[in-house]
Parts: structure tokens; C-alpha cells; sequence
């Protein structure tokens, strides 16, 4: 597969041109790559005017996702996010509800989305919870939910896979959307190479109607190197509003050293990448099987994750420090959990440190904790809760006010509250639970 992107920027950095435009660095500095930092010099193409380098190199993306339509974003899942709800809300069918029904364990990106385009939210939330990241839903619930509602909604909205590696059954759940008239939008942010599988776990294949990847967090890109997807089902409104949307909430200056990345990222897939992410999945059941039966509690999902849970008289953050003193870096540790992500570009003799480090479990494992559920009720509009004035005060001291921005930490970036809404007891616990020691409130 061709890579216009990379190309021209080789070409533009031996050319040898005396650089009279952005960035100010004038392609000299010590990192050693800025010659590829530029800007949308002639040839360069424009990424949300795109006719020219970029437009071919995510038409090759869109060929490999078999989208109707990918895009590029160098702003992240998160940049993605807002445009495909905007997208949802914009192109919704007569009688749809400015309305999203979603699964509670969004990432904080959507409840920000939600009160610029003054999207009102119906939660969807687990049977029980034994961490804020999970949020399991099942079609049935879903089905009641629709079901329940006086019109269709803009869409439903869904995290799979989460950040501990859940992943929900997208063909049973965009089903029961498709025949309530309603779309389907996915945050695969973790999950970009499940397209790459046999056979593919990827949301699009699955029956999703829009999808966000981050490229950066699973495949070999740049951090903020990420994708929208529109699937071949939606009409073309969608994949012809598709770069106004991005543009609406993204920088006029993408970093081109992100889209050269997503540009390598096209021909690394169309090569023997996908093979390599195949094996290292295989590897990595593997590694589960063997800490299994070693005594550990490995939670299942994500090809590609391995999440653990502490045994009694530990912590996930225990087994993080344990870890690290023998070379290694997780992706997320809490009192409960262990998160590690792996890729194509890590090693079987990496995979089998993790193993050998962490050998037998050291203890039986306790029963597993349940978590209140922080269901306060939406005294004002996410929007209004957002733009009225705030103040921030002790945690402990938050009991009956109203939640004003979502204090979370990133990772997982998920609220416990949400904006507008009334903080009880159960969030109290669990702002205790993660560490959580101020929240902003409104006035």
C-alpha cells in the first residue's frame, strides 16, 4: 500500500527549501524529527479540506476498516467522539429526541460533548459493579430501555472494549437499535486492531453505524493518532458532513508527525502486521491460561489486555510496584486491578517476564467487592451544570450539592458524577474508593 503522507515528507525534508512559514522552528532542532514537523505547505494537502495526500492516504485507512468513510483525527479518540456525536445529532431521523442513551462508563470526553450540543442522557447501568470502569449491558436491557422511551433517541452509545478489557456484544445490541430506529455509535478507543483479527471483533464488522479508534493506544502510531469511522449502512449525509464535524471541535494545526504515523500505519496493516497481531493474541491467551492455573483471577475480554485481580491482603497497585522493579510499566493499577496492554511490537520473551515476575499467586482470592452505584439525580442539564459558575471544595464535604465538572483521573477519565447531578452517599464512597479528594460543584 502506497504512502502519499511519508512520502512527500521525505521528499519535502531533503529538498532542501528554506522554510519562510510555520512552525518556527524552520525544520532545525534537537529532537531530530522536526524536518517532518510542518505545516499545510503547497502539497501538503489540508486535513479538513482534504483533496490531495491526506485524502488518499484515508481512503487506503478506509479500505483496511472497510468504512464507508475513515478519517483522521491527531487529536485522539476524544476529538472523534465529539464529531460523531454532533453527527448523530444532526442527521437524526424526524421525531428522534435530542436524546443519547449510553452506557455509564463513558470516557469524560462524552459528557463535555453532551453539553455543547445540549444532548440530554439516559444511563444505562450495570446489574451491580465492581469497578467504575466496567458497565456490562446486555440486549435485553437495552430493549427495556428503548422500549421505555416516548421517542427514539439520537443514538445509543457504548464503550467496548472498556478500560479493563469488557467488551459487549455489539451484533445483539445494534440490533435491538436498528429495529428501534436508532444508531449504534461505539468508543472502541482500546480496540482498533480487533479489525485485524480472525475474524474481526472489530464494532463495524459487528453491526456499529459510527466508531471511533484510537490508533495510538493498539497499533503502531503516534499518541493522538486516531480514526473516525462511518460504516457502509449510514447514509451519505454522514460521510459528507464527516470533516465539518472534526472541524468544528478540532485544531486548524495537526500535528503532521501524527498523520505521518497514521500514513505508516496504513502500510504496516496492509503487510505482515496483521499476522503479528494475531500471534501475540494467541501468546497472550496463552499467558492468561498459565496464570490461571498458577492461582491468579484473570478477568476475560480483550484479546490483547491483561487485567488481574489483586488476591486478598494485596493490591493491583502492589503488583504494579512488584512489576516495576523488575523493568516493567502497566497501563492502570487501583486497589482492586492490574492493567496491562499489550501489542504487536512487544516480545514473546517480554510476555514471558510477566509470567516468570509474577509466578505463583500468592494468596486465595477474596470475594469480589461490589460498588455503590452513584445513581444522583439530574437536578439541571449537563449543559447548564457545565456553564453555570463553580466552586471546588472537599470531598468529604459534598454530600446533597450538585456535581459542576466531573473531577476524574485520567487514566480512566471515567466521572463518578456527572455533571448536574445531585452527589449522594454512594458517591462519597467511591470518590473515597479512588482517591478522589476535591470536587467542583456549582455555586
Amino acid at each position: 500500500m502506497d504512502t502519499p503522507v511519508l512520502d512527500f515528507l521525505r521528499r519535502y525534508d531533503t529538498a532542501g527549501v528554506t522554510r519562510f512559514h510555520m512552525p518556527g522552528h524552520k525544520g532545525k532542532g534537537p529532537l531530530g524529527c522536526e524536518g517532518w514537523d510542518i505545516t499545510e505547505v503547497q502539497g501538503a494537502d489540508a486535513l479538513y479540506e482534504a483533496d490531495g495526500i491526506l485524502a488518499q492516504s484515508e481512503a487506503n485507512a478506509a479500505a483496511l476498516f472497510g468504512s464507508r468513510r475513515t478519517l483522521y483525527s491527531t487529536e485522539g479518540s476524544s476529538h472523534c467522539i465529539r464529531a460523531m456525536l454532533y453527527l448523530a445529532l444532526t442527521n437524526r431521523p424526524a421525531g428522534a429526541a435530542p436524546v443519547i442513551v449510553a452506557a455509564r462508563n463513558v470516557h469524560k470526553t462524552f459528557v463535555y460533548a453532551a453539553a455543547l450540543l445540549d444532548l440530554d442522557v439516559v444511563w444505562l447501568w450495570p446489574e451491580e459493579s465492581t469497578s467504575l470502569c466496567g458497565c456490562p449491558v446486555s440486549a435485553k436491557q437495552l430493549e427495556q430501555t428503548l422500549a421505555g422511551l416516548e421517542a427514539p433517541p439520537v443514538a445509543v452509545y457504548l464503550t467496548s472494549p472498556d478500560y479493563l478489557g469488557g467488551m459487549a456484544d455489539i451484533g445483539a445490541l445494534s440490533r435491538v437499535c436498528h429495529r428501534y430506529g436508532t444508531l449504534l455509535l461505539v468508543d472502541n478507543a482500546h480496540g482498533a486492531y480487533l479489525k485485524f483479527l480472525h475474524p474481526s471483533l472489530h464494532p463495524l464488522d459487528l453491526g456499529a453505524d459510527l466508531c471511533c479508534d484510537s490508533a495510538h493506544k493498539t497499533l503502531p502510531a503516534l499518541t493522538g493518532a486516531a480514526y473516525l469511522h462511518i460504516a457502509e449502512s449510514l447514509p451519505a449525509a454522514f460521510a459528507e458532513y464527516a470533516k465539518a464535524a472534526l472541524a468544528l471541535f478540532g485544531s486548524t494545526s495537526p500535528s503532521y508527525l501524527t498523520l505521518a504515523s497514521l500514513d505508516g500505519c496504513n502500510a504496516a496493516l496492509a503487510g505482515e502486521y496483521p499476522a503479528r497481531l494475531r500471534d501475540m493474541a494467541a501468546r497472550v491467551d496463552a499467558l492468561k491460561a498459565a496464570l490461571t492455573e498458577k492461582g491468579w483471577e484473570v478477568l476475560s475480554g480483550d484479546p490483547l489486555r491483561l487485567t488481574l485481580r489483586a488476591p486478598a491482603g494485596m493490591t493491583g497497585k502492589g503488583l504494579a510496584q512488584q512489576l516495576r522493579s523488575d523493568g516493567m510499566e502497566c497501563e492502570y493499577a487501583d486497589d482492586a486491578l492490574l492493567v496491562l496492554m499489550l501489542s504487536a511490537d512487544n516480545t514473546a520473551a517480554e510476555v514471558e517476564k510477566i509470567l516468570q515476575t509474577l509466578g505463583e499467586c500468592p494468596a486465595p482470592h477474596a470475594p469480589r467487592q461490589t460498588l455503590p452505584q452513584a445513581r444522583g439525580a439530574q437536578v439541571v442539564s449537563i449543559r447548564e451544570a457545565l456553564f453555570a459558575p463553580h466552586e471546588i471544595i472537599p470531598a468529604e464535604e459534598a454530600l446533597g450539592r450538585i456535581c459542576g465538572t466531573p473531577m476524574v483521573s485520567c487514566p480512566p477519565a471515567i466521572p463518578i458524577v456527572v455533571s448536574g447531578e445531585r452527589i449522594g452517599e454512594a458517591a462519597l464512597a467511591l470518590f473515597d474508593c479512588y482517591g478522589v479528594e476535591q470536587v467542583d460543584v456549582l455555586k
